[in-house]
């Protein structure tokens, strides 16, 4: 189960950002998480939200460049060595994890993690075999 990732480029400057949640407030989209990558003259914006198609088109709408990319999403326990499970089994399939970043799920039991890796639908498959419980929208919204 693939969900839907909206990656914005900003220039590194003043304001930027904010506009960015602007137009989404405007929008009645919500954030669940994000990550920024920076440079010193851009950076790149990775969010999962509640209306995917919607963020894009208000983001496109305002001038942002702003492009969709598949990602998993995996809940893990929330303890030490969460990470390393899925990492060990990625591994052991020879899949390759491009990036990662999580956020506490509204239990507070788990924590999920989006991951952009090589061969989605292998590393599903991998990490379902091992027992680990990959996401989808409706799901993610009630971890």
């Amino acid at each position: 189960m693939k969900i839907k990732q909206i990656s914005v480029f900003l220039e590194n400057r003043a304001g930027r950002l904010a506009k960015v949640t602007q137009v989404l407030k405007e929008g009645n989209v919500n954030i669940r998480a994000l990550s920024i990558a920076d440079t010193s003259d851009f950076g790149i914006l990775r969010m999962i939200v509640d209306h995917t198609d919607k963020a894009y088109e208000i983001l496109k709408a305002n001038d942002f460049t702003v492009s969709s990319t598949d990602v998993i999403a995996v809940a893990i326990e929330d303890k030490p060595g969460g990470l390393g499970k899925i990492l060990a089994v990625l591994n052991n399939v020879g899949i390759n994890l491009e990036y990662v970043y999580a956020f506490l799920g509204k239990s507070g039991q788990k924590a999920v993690m989006i991951c952009r890796v090589e061969r989605p639908d292998d590393a599903i498959k991998a990490l379902q075999k091992a027992n680990i419980q990959v996401l989808d929208m409706l799901t993610l919204d009630h971890i």
